[in-house]
């Protein structure tokens, strides 16, 4: 904070994904990026990909639009706001502390995993036998891991900041209609569902597709959920492949 010459932490100011957007057109036009042939983006990324297009229409060629949404959904705005509930509960995120709040972020981090996730994603990957009392269950241990390893390379208010960022997002703000500022997006568009994502529902993506003239959908099987997206690396690229090839014709 350039008042206090101290870190912002929980007083830094919201941000949407506009402000995102032209911080990277500040970066495109340092490194002198005229146009950009291809924008790829999953969940937050697809919405930055989404609003460029929308911003910069001449600018962006070809766009790959992954997991995500066009407006944030009650459901995930609910699952934001019980993961600050969490941080916040924490008491020492309210001090002076850029450390501040870390096992109110653990508890947020665990609390996300299962929107990442669904219910086959952790009876296959965290089945134990019988642990009688012991409480040694593979579930507790990977949602505490995943906790900690969080922790270590990120902080509270930065994830309350991108929380609220997440919660902004809507490309019909002082706009028009949601459906008629998608139909503005001149970019060839490919948009990509998740059949087992929770988090962003493959209706949201065929909503997208349905709404952007001339888009291509495609649906994705994957056992990862929402989390397919940084998973399913094979499916993507080919589905990538297929559709850079029709837009070259």
């Amino acid at each position: 904070n350039p008042e206090t010459e101290k870190p912002w932490l929980k007083d830094f100011p919201k941000i949407t994904v506009r402000d995102v957007v032209n911080a990277h057109e500040i970066l495109r036009k340092h490194l002198n990026i005229s146009s950009i042939y291809l924008i790829i983006g999953g969940s937050i990324g697809a919405f930055q990909a989404l609003e460029w297009s929308i911003m910069f229409p001449e600018r962006i060629q070809n766009m790959v639009f992954i997991a995500s949404n066009a407006s944030a959904s009650s459901w995930n705005i609910a699952q934001n706001e019980a993961q600050r509930l969490a941080i916040m509960a924490d008491p020492t995120y309210f001090g002076d502390d850029p450390k501040g709040g870390l096992n109110g972020l653990k508890a947020a981090r665990a609390m996300a995993l299962i929107s990442y996730r669904n219910a086959e994603t952790y009876n296959n990957t965290q089945k134990d036998g019988d642990v009688g009392l012991s409480g040694n269950y593979k579930a507790i241990s990977y949602q505490q891991y995943q906790g900690e390893k969080l922790v270590k390379r990120y902080n509270a208010y930065s994830y309350i900041c991108m929380s609220h960022l997440f919660d902004s997002h809507h490309i019909g703000r002082n706009r028009a209609s949601v459906e008629q500022v998608l139909g503005t997006i001149k970019a060839k568009t490919l948009v990509i569902a998740l059949d087992s994502d929770q988090l962003f529902p493959p209706e949201e993506q065929q909503f997208v597709a349905k709404h952007i003239p001339n888009a291509r959908f495609e649906t994705i099987s994957t056992h990862f959920a929402h989390d397919g997206f940084l998973i399913e690396s094979e499916q993507i690229t080919s589905a990538v492949r297929r559709f850079l090839k029709n837009s070259a014709v």
